[in-house]
């Protein structure tokens, strides 16, 4: 709970940041001097990439977490996975545990729960980067159902 109150704390914080950059390149743009006017249009276009990025990160968290909900109500989120006394998963078990994801994703390309638990599977290794791949998979499989 506490990520998702820091995570929307940093989401309102930066579109704070945002509204104030755009004010100002409006003041930039109104100055009507030709430097002042680059200056602003290039602050008008990065709060809208910002503005893209928070909306394609916090959508992505939304379906994560909707597609993990999904699963928990299945009963199908024990990874069989150990854990640390502090609750995080053992990266020695999730190495060991991870092939059997990986076959079962393989086996079933077009299941958003094969590729879900995969991303999970991948969290719990500690390799984020293909976590993330592997759960917007997942989200493109369930949306296209």
């Amino acid at each position: 709970m506490s990520a998702k109150i820091g995570a929307i704390s940093m989401a309102v914080l930066l579109a704070v940041y945002v509204a104030l950059v755009g004010w100002r390149a409006v003041q930039f743009v109104a100055t009507g001097e030709p430097i002042a006017i680059v200056m602003g249009i290039a602050l008008i276009v990065l709060p809208i990439i910002a503005a893209w990025a928070i909306w394609r990160e916090v959508s992505f968290g939304i379906r994560s977490q909707r597609l993990v909900k999904t699963l928990e109500a299945e009963g199908a989120t024990d990874l069989g996975i150990d854990t640390t006394p502090s609750g995080r998963a053992d990266r020695a078990s999730a190495d060991a545990e991870f092939g059997r994801f990986r076959t079962e994703a393989e086996a079933e390309p077009d299941s958003w729960r094969a590729w879900m638990r995969l991303g999970m599977a991948y969290d719990a290794a500690g390799d984020r980067r293909r976590a993330r791949r592997a759960v917007r998979k997942a989200i493109d499989l369930e949306r296209a159902r």
